[in-house]
């Protein structure tokens, strides 16, 4: 398993928000969670602009097993997207924390930050998962 970064805050259901120096909050899921779907095969992406609602569904990625809603870990308005997801989904399977990010949101409440599980409480999270 991959060092979860401890620099991230999770949702129970595996996305990872890092609030970026410029305080937009960077969304991806955990590598824990891409290895549960498998081979990514396609991403259908947020509209730039569009607003999100932490909790709700906001992606939807499908994988060779299913499709499987992914959900924004905090309210706000889509700024940006990872265009390079449209033709290479995979890119998540091969850097989950990295180059695999999904999309950025400009947050309206920095409270929900709070209602995130921190590296720790995630990694028990999975490794309960796992048992």
């Amino acid at each position: 398993m991959s060092e979860i970064p401890g620099d991230l805050k999770f949702l129970k259901s595996h996305e990872w928000a890092r609030v970026e120096d410029d305080g937009l909050v960077r969304v991806g899921i955990s590598d824990h969670a891409q290895g549960q779907l498998g081979d990514l095969v396609y991403v259908e992406l947020p509209e730039v602009g569009a607003s999100v609602q932490a909790g709700n569904g906001a992606v939807v990625l499908e994988s060779v097993k299913a499709a499987s809603d992914i959900y924004s870990p905090v309210s706000g308005e889509v700024v940006e997207v990872n265009e390079a997801l449209s033709d290479k989904p995979e890119i998540i399977n091969e850097d989950a924390y990295g180059d695999g990010w999904i999309f950025t949101v400009r947050m309206s409440d920095r409270a929900e930050l709070d209602e995130l599980l921190d590296a720790d409480a995630y990694a028990e999270l999975i490794e309960n998962e796992d048992h």
